[in-house]
């Protein structure tokens, strides 16, 4: 049976590239942002905009590694990259955004051979099942997009 399965790739197609219930999809947000300005912080409180996209493809890309089974990218591979040092030579917005899109797709492709059972199995490194991380990281892009979209308005609007 695939009906969580299914359920779980709609929501992540919905929220990236499709029409989500909170407004427009994360896709069409992030790709209108552009400029140096995405290195600026609004505040010393707060991260810049490239460094909430490098967050957002850590925790993608270890919601990855856990679904492969992946024993070499663990927890304290995916902890020592979060909140990673943004050099403006390497961590670019354009390439940020392609590897953060390339996941989201190898997420999806990699869910589309699994079936709900999958879903109770316990993510490695977590005391949690796959169910509860998959929808955490909808939830987290959710939330980051959300930031990422604020904090671009505001630049726009200065």
């Amino acid at each position: 049976m695939k009906d969580k399965i299914n359920s779980i790739i709609a929501r992540i197609k919905s929220v990236n590239e499709g029409e989500p219930w909170f407004g427009r999809a994360a896709f069409e947000l992030l790709d209108e942002v552009k400029g140096p300005m995405v290195y600026n912080k609004p505040n010393q409180e707060t991260h810049s905009l490239i460094e909430l996209l490098y967050h957002m493809i850590t925790w993608a890309d270890f919601t990855l590694k856990r679904l492969e089974k992946n024993k070499e990218i663990d927890l304290a591979a995916a902890e020592k990259l979060d909140w990673r040092t943004i050099d403006p030579a390497v961590h670019t917005w354009e390439e940020g955004l392609k590897e953060f899109k390339q996941l989201q797709q190898a997420i999806l492709a990699n869910l589309s051979s699994k079936d709900d059972r999958f879903l109770e199995e316990k993510v490695d490194y977590r005391n949690y099942n796959f169910e509860f991380l998959l929808q955490g990281i909808v939830d987290h892009t959710i939330y980051h997009v959300g930031q990422i979209a604020y904090i671009w308005k505001t630049f726009k609007e200065a």
